[in-house]
């Protein structure tokens, strides 16, 4: 098992940063990427970006150039730095850690954390 906790969540301006932090613990070697995807209310859970252990990287066209992903390996922990945030990226954003094969499909990330709150005031 994979164990994630999320963290860096809050509330913010439009225009502002903030940094969301996922701490993986567990079997970690049974994941080879680590993605964060994002839940509006009454939306679908969507991809946001996601990082390998090869240190590819991969973005959504709504946040490219406006979010880096990125990893410690040594604190076995994804960042995910986003700025010039904008209202329509309020949402809970989860960390997920891949179990399957597709990068940016819900369905191929078997780990999961609790999520934390991030909401862009206009």
């Amino acid at each position: 098992q994979v164990q994630l906790v999320e963290s860096g969540g809050g509330l913010v301006q439009a225009g502002g940063s903030l940094r969301l932090s996922c701490a993986a613990s567990g079997r970690t070697f049974s994941t080879d990427a680590m993605a964060w995807f994002r839940q509006a209310p009454g939306k679908e859970r969507e991809f946001v970006s996601a990082i390998t252990w090869k240190d590819s990287t991969y973005y959504a066209v709504s946040v490219k150039g406006r979010f880096t992903i990125s990893r410690d390996n040594a604190k076995n922990t994804v960042y995910l730095q986003m700025n010039t945030l904008k209202p329509e990226d309020t949402a809970v954003y989860y960390c997920a850690g891949r179990s399957g094969s597709s990068i940016d499909a819900v369905g191929a990330y078997g780990y999961w954390g609790q999520g934390t709150q991030v909401t862009v005031s206009a």
